[in-house]
């Protein structure tokens, strides 16, 4: 009963004070509803508090995982956050993440680093232990804080420099045993989300650093989410944005076309202004100009972990911009890149800025840049670029023919309307907030650290990996972003920090103490109580707070006890009853069990 009666919060003593105004620095709900109604608090930007209620969350999310990876026969275990650099080093992450590492160094002048990912350890820690095929299949996991150096940590726990993750990894065989570890940790985090009691989708995604064939992400929808998905309107496919492919196009013939020929445009140094002198000085015949009859070059410069830069060149129909995540993700972790200045076209006189088209981006290289094309610019097709020269351009270039590249790159951004990569229906865009991505490593990481164990027949054979994270703190503002309303956070039962919120509404001694009997019949019955037993508060601040904290079922006792009666209400439909108060207390259990 010790036990149990420890399982009553009491708003008199409990570790929260809630705010009446947002804070400052917050920028999306979830962050201004955790912090005023005393969930965190921040330490430093990117960098929270957890205070009781929102632990309590925190750890109710935490078992969930564990439950569902106990369940496949995952095993659990921790490493350290302070890590060593060797281990990065061999893999080459220590220079792939760049600025995005927190690094130290200790009295001996050794290099260290703060966890932002565990790939590594687990590694080395299974090459360790195990040398036989018959140790295998096996899957560890853990449930830790992460580090990284984030250069804008916004939106409270949704983007932070110091975060929870549950990041396990599969060790097997051959690739048929990845396929299906990969499949027993899928279908645990479908167990896994539907528990947490948010919408999410379930999309294809690019590896990244991570490395890797097979990848999907989890991401909870939610209007303030960084990660833009697409879902198809006929099929089932569904993607990050980065991974969104432009379907196949068949080329086109070109054997009848005009010759290129070089027209005066001056002052046209933006598709906006070429269009418009198209259309007033070279009309077509039976239709407009548009932006997409345009070849539109972009030239970036790109900095990379390992100190190396080039100038890299983009060609994409004019009607199209590139999205600077599509370009990050193909550059890959720690890439840094921005446009041309004036300076980098000062340094190559051949670009005419403004006017950059293929002949000074192609096989001549006189620029000595990189340069890459859109999928949309297929050959045979025919455009309008830019001349090479001031004021100039040039109509009629056809791809294929005319100029050439030195590869394709899909990085240009994705719109409704845009045609499914299975080859049915278009593509609708939607925000979402990204909770897990699970990847098929494959020997990335085994290769570069040496795991190899004995197979059947006695021969040294590479093991083959996977990785599946999860962002339980990040998961807390998820659930928030997706279930709060005008009034407050509004908690799924599952990870509430309580059971059930009583509000004494009244200084009567006599509602008081059927308040309290009433938290401590709830208590012995084994339900996590928050009793607001505050006596100098009022009613209406008191039911404020109900709402703001978000506890799925509110008790009131109130001017009902009068007649024997005590209010419930479900936090999240409003709908309201009364209960008799000599069975309230079972009654109210069985709504919590039921629900």
């Amino acid at each position: 009963m010790h036990i149990l009666a420890r399982m009553m919060m009491r708003l008199s003593n409990l570790f929260v004070r809630t705010l009446r105004d947002d804070p400052a620095d917050a920028e999306v709900p979830s962050h201004k509803l955790l912090v005023r109604a005393g969930y965190i608090r921040r330490a430093a930007p990117g960098i929270y508090t957890w205070l009781p209620l929102g632990l309590r969350v925190l750890r109710k999310v935490e078992a969930i995982i564990r439950d569902e990876m106990d369940a496949i026969g995952a095993q659990e275990v921790s490493f350290p956050a302070l890590l060593p650099r060797e281990p990065y080093e061999a893999t080459g992450r220590w220079a792939e993440y760049g600025d995005g590492l927190f690094r130290l160094k200790d009295r001996k002048d050794g290099d260290y680093l703060l966890g932002p990912t565990h790939e590594e350890m687990f590694t080395l820690l299974v090459k360790d232990l195990y040398s036989s095929y018959k140790d295998l299949p096996l899957s560890l996991y853990q449930i830790q804080t992460k580090y990284r150096d984030e250069a804008r940590p916004r939106a409270g726990l949704l983007r932070g420099r110091e975060f929870v993750m549950k990041d396990s990894y599969s060790f097997d065989i051959d690739a048929a045993g990845l396929e299906a570890s990969y499949q027993a940790h899928r279908e645990a985090y479908i167990k896994i989300f539907d528990r947490l009691g948010f919408d999410y989708v379930i999309v294809q995604a690019m590896s990244g650093a991570m490395g890797g064939s097979k990848s999907e992400e989890f991401l909870a929808k939610a209007d303030v989410g960084e990660d833009t998905y697409v879902r198809c309107t006929v099929c089932d496919y569904a993607a990050n944005v980065e991974a969104v492919s432009v379907p196949l196009q068949t080329p086109i013939a070109y054997a009848d076309l005009p010759a290129a020929s070089v027209v005066d445009t001056p002052d046209t140094p933006t598709i906006e202004t070429l269009v418009d002198l198209l259309n007033e000085r070279f009309a077509k015949a039976d239709d407009q100009w548009t932006a997409a009859d345009t070849l539109k070059n972009v030239v970036f410069s790109v900095s990379y972990p390992d100190g190396s830069q080039e100038a890299l060149a983009i060609g994409l129909p004019g009607d199209r911009e590139v999205d600077p995540k599509r370009l990050e993700a193909y550059l890959g972790e720690g890439a840094v890149f921005e446009p041309f200045t004036d300076a980098d076209f000062a340094k190559r006189p051949s670009l005419a800025k403004g006017y950059i088209g293929p002949g000074a981006l192609g096989e001549a290289k006189a620029a000595k840049v990189r340069y890459l094309l859109d999928p949309r610019v297929v050959e045979g097709s025919s455009w309008v670029t830019g001349a090479d020269e001031l004021g100039k351009h040039v109509t009629g270039l056809v791809a294929g023919r005319d100029f050439t590249a030195d590869g394709l790159i899909e990085v240009a951004e994705v719109r409704d309307g845009d045609p499914c990569p299975n080859g049915d229906g278009v593509l609708e865009t939607a925000r979402g907030i990204e909770m897990g991505h699970i990847f098929q490593l494959g020997q990335k990481y085994a290769e570069a650290l040496g795991l190899q164990v004995l197979d059947v027949n006695g021969k040294l054979v590479t093991v083959t990996m996977g990785s599946y994270g999860i962002g339980p703190s990040r998961a807390v503002a998820a659930i928030a972003e997706n279930t709060i309303d005008e009034l407050g956070l509004c908690w799924p039962r599952e990870v509430a920090p309580a059971d059930v919120h009583v509000v004494a509404a009244g200084k009567d001694e006599a509602v008081l103490k059927a308040a309290e009997e009433l938290s401590s019949q709830l208590d012995g019955l084994g339900l996590s109580v928050i009793f607001d037993d505050r006596p100098k508060v009022s009613p209406g601040v008191k039911f404020k707070d109900a709402e703001l904290l978000g506890v799925p079922t509110i008790v009131t006792v109130g001017r009902g006890l009068a007649d024997g009666e005590i209010e419930v209400k479900d936090r999240a439909t409003g709908e309201r009853r009364n209960l008799a108060v000599d069975t309230a207390a079972e009654q109210i259990r069985e709504i919590v069990t039921a629900s």
